[in-house]
C-alpha cells in the first residue's frame, strides 16, 4: 500500500478534495431547491440531469483526451466545473440548474475518465488491487466529509457554493503539478448491447435497475430529509450514512462474493435492501434508528455495483472484458436518468416516504428477476466449494466511471488468466503423474 501512495499520492489527495466539493454541491441541491420553492419534480429532475451529462461525458471525454491530452483536459473541465458552481446562487430557476447540472456531470465525468486513466497507467499488475481499493476509500471519505462542511453553513446564501468552487479549483494542483507522465488513452473496443445482454441478462437488467437505485439514493436523499423535517445537521449525518454503510460492508460483501455463487448474493442482498428500504417507511420518525437504515441500505446496495460487473464478467471471454464496460456503464447511467424523476413523482403523491418506497420496490424487483433468472440458466459453478474466482467486487465503487471499471476488469482478466494458466499445469502433471 505504500508503494500506492507514493506513486498516486497527488492523484488520491486531487480525488479526495474534488469530492468533497462534488458532495457538497450534490446535497446542496436539494436543500436550497426547497428554500427556492422548487417542486419536488423539478428538483428531481435537476438532480436527473447530472445524469444525462455524466453518460455523455463518460462517451465523449476519451475522444477528447486522445485529441488534445490529458493536462488540457484537466485545465479546461476544472475551469467550467468551478464556473457552473458559483453559479447556481445567481440564477435560481429549475431549469436553468438542469442545464448547468448537464455541465457539471459532463465536466465531473471526463475528469474522473482522465483521473482515473492516469491511475490506471501509474500502476502495475501487482498493485492495480491496491490502487482501486485506494481510489474508492478516498471518494467515500470525501462524500461523508461534505456532508460535514454543509452542516456547518447556511444553505440560503453564497458561502456553500463557493467553497465547493474553491476545493474543486483546489483539486486539480496537486493532480497537475505531479511528476508523473501522463498516460496515453485509448477507447475500448465497443460490444453491442444485444452481445452483452444474451452473455448475462441479469448482469444487464440488474446494472440498469441500480442506476435507478444509486441516483435515487443519492440525489434525493437530500430533498428527503428536506420532506422529512431533519434539521441541516441531521440532514448531514443522514446523507453521511449511506456512505457510511458501503465503507464499512464493501469489502466483506465483495469477499464473500468471490466464495460462493455471486447470483445467489446479489438477490440475497438486494432482498435484505428491499426489506431495509421498508423499514424507512415505517420509521422514519425515530432519527437514530433512521441512521442505522441509512447505514444498512448504503451498505447493501453500494457492493451491488461491482458484484453485477463481476457476475457478468464470469460469462464474458477475456477479450471482451473491456468493451462490455461501456455497454454496463451505459446502462447504468439510463437507470439513473430516469430514477430521480420517477421517485419525486412518488414522493409528490405519497410524501417523503416515496424515497425508501421507490428504492425497495427496485431491489425487490431485481430480486424477482434474479430468481426467475435461476430457472432459466444453471449456476455457473455446479459446486460452490469449487468456487475460486477472484474478481474486483470488494474495491469498486458505486458511481465508478468506465475507466476505473476497465481497470478492475483488466485485473480481473489477468486473475482469470492465471487461474485458466495453473488449470493447464495442473492437468498436465496430472497427466505426467498417470503415465
Amino acid at each position: 500500500m505504500l508503494s500506492v501512495l507514493r506513486a498516486s499520492w497527488a492523484l488520491l489527495l486531487g480525488m479526495f478534495i474534488l469530492q468533497i466539493g462534488n458532495g457538497l454541491q450534490g446535497s446542496l441541491m436539494g436543500v436550497r431547491g426547497a428554500i427556492e420553492g422548487f417542486s419536488t419534480f423539478e428538483i428531481s429532475l435537476v438532480a436527473s440531469a447530472y445524469f444525462v451529462g455524466f453518460l455523455g461525458g463518460s462517451r465523449v471525454a476519451p475522444r477528447i483526451i486522445a485529441r488534445v491530452g490529458h493536462v488540457r483536459v484537466f485545465a479546461a473541465l476544472g475551469s467550467l466545473i468551478s464556473a457552473v458552481l458559483i453559479t447556481y446562487p445567481v440564477i435560481t430557476d429549475p431549469y436553468a440548474w438542469m442545464a448547468l447540472r448537464v455541465l457539471i456531470g459532463f465536466a465531473l465525468s471526463g475528469v474522473y475518465v482522465t483521473a482515473e486513466s492516469w491511475l490506471n497507467n501509474a500502476a502495475t499488475n501487482e498493485t492495480r488491487g491496491q490502487s482501486l481499493s485506494a481510489y474508492s476509500l478516498v471518494q467515500m471519505f470525501g462524500l461523508v466529509g461534505a456532508q460535514a462542511i454543509l452542516s456547518a453553513g447556511d444553505p440560503s446564501g453564497y458561502l456553500l457554493f463557493i467553497i465547493p468552487s474553491i476545493l474543486v479549483s483546489l483539486s486539480f494542483a496537486p493532480i497537475l503539478l505531479s511528476v508523473s507522465p501522463t498516460p496515453a488513452f485509448e477507447a475500448s473496443r465497443p460490444m453491442s448491447l444485444r452481445r452483452l445482454y444474451d452473455a448475462s441478462p441479469f448482469g444487464v437488467v440488474g446494472m440498469t435497475l441500480m442506476g435507478a437505485v444509486f441516483a435515487g439514493q443519492f440525489a434525493m436523499a437530500a430533498v428527503y430529509a428536506t420532506e422529512q423535517g431533519l434539521s441541516l445537521g441531521q440532514l448531514s449525518g443522514f446523507i453521511s450514512s449511506f456512505f457510511v454503510g458501503a465503507i464499512f460492508l464493501q469489502y466483506p460483501i465483495g469477499w464473500l462474493s468471490d466464495r460462493m455463487d455471486r447470483r445467489k448474493l446479489i438477490v440475497g442482498a438486494s432482498a435484505l435492501g428491499g426489506i431495509v428500504g421498508l423499514g424507512g417507511v415505517l420509521f422514519a420518525d425515530i432519527y437514530p434508528v433512521l441512521i442505522a437504515i441509512g447505514v444498512l441500505s448504503g451498505g447493501l446496495t453500494q457492493p451491488l455495483y461491482a458484484m453485477l460487473i463481476a457476475y457478468t464478467n464470469d460469462y464474458l471471454e477475456v477479450e471482451d472484458m473491456a468493451g462490455a464496460s461501456g455497454g454496463l456503464v451505459f446502462v447504468n447511467g439510463l437507470g439513473a436518468i430516469a430514477g430521480p424523476p420517477i421517485m419525486g413523482i412518488l414522493m409528490a403523491q405519497i410524501g417523503p416516504g416515496g424515497f425508501w418506497l421507490f428504492m425497495s420496490a427496485v431491489l425487490l424487483l431485481i430480486t424477482a428477476y434474479g430468481l426467475w433468472r435461476m430457472t432459466q440458466r444453471a449456476s455457473l459453478y455446479a459446486d460452490e466449494e469449487d468456487y475460486e474466482a477472484v474478481s474486483y467486487a470488494s474495491l469498486m465503487p458505486g458511481a465508478a466511471s468506465m475507466v476505473a471499471v476497465e481497470a478492475a476488469q483488466e485485473l480481473y482478466a489477468e486473475a482469470a488468466e492465471e487461474q485458466a494458466e495453473n488449470a493447464e499445469e495442473a492437468r498436465a502433471d496430472a497427466e505426467k503423474s498417470a503415465q
